[in-house]
């Protein structure tokens, strides 16, 4: 491979995909990730439902053909366009990394709202890498148990839409990271520097 900036930034979105391979990996053999709000059944129709489509989908290709679909968690009905973005900002790779994404209600609900927000900028930079470091902080912060999930994530998805708001621009990942563990210290978690948001 070439030593450009095309092949420098292949490489590392190789690292980064390998990384997050890992990453899955890892979550599964732990095991320890709370129960999905949504059974199986319902989870796996809404999969089904998404066959239809070409992938790569954005969020709006997603929304236009299911959004009415209701998913029913222990608490309430949600519908699909509850949860995903109506957004062309974000595209999702399959039919899997939608179910994957409302099976974590806080984190989907955050990342809805960011992407939203985002795609109201004008000349966005929101690239793919940064959508997966923000999914990747939301769901560490949703990971701590002795955190209120949907408190933290919803925190500091309301520090993300501020600051688009204010700064007509997204927070860079490593600014989103810094302000999550900031959270967590002050609500009594101490963050290791060996963990994500340890920066």
């Amino acid at each position: 491979m070439a030593d450009d900036k095309d092949g420098r930034e292949k490489q590392a979105a190789d690292e980064d995909r390998r990384q997050r391979e890992r990453d899955m990996e890892a979550e599964v053999t732990r095991g320890d990730e709370a129960e999905p709000p949504f059974d199986d059944e319902a989870t796996e129709a809404l999969e089904a439902a998404l066959e239809p489509l070409t992938f790569p989908a954005t969020g709006r290709e997603v929304v236009a053909a299911v959004g009415d679909r209701e998913l029913e968690s222990e608490a309430r009905v949600y519908t699909v366009a509850d949860l995903i973005p109506d957004a062309d900002l974000e595209a999702f790779d399959a039919p899997t990394t939608v179910r994957e994404r409302v099976r974590r209600l806080a984190v989907a609900a955050a990342m809805k709202r960011v992407v939203e927000a985002a795609a109201e900028l004008e000349n966005v930079d929101f690239g793919r890498s940064q959508h997966e470091a923000f999914e990747r902080t939301f769901r560490a912060l949703s990971d701590i148990n002795e955190l209120d999930d949907e408190e933290g994530v919803r925190a500091i998805a309301d520090w993300v839409v501020d600051r688009i708001g204010e700064k007509q621009t997204v927070p860079g990942s490593r600014d989103l990271r810094r302000q999550g563990a900031k959270y967590c210290r002050a609500h009594g978690y101490e963050v290791r520097d060996d963990e994500w948001l340890g920066i």
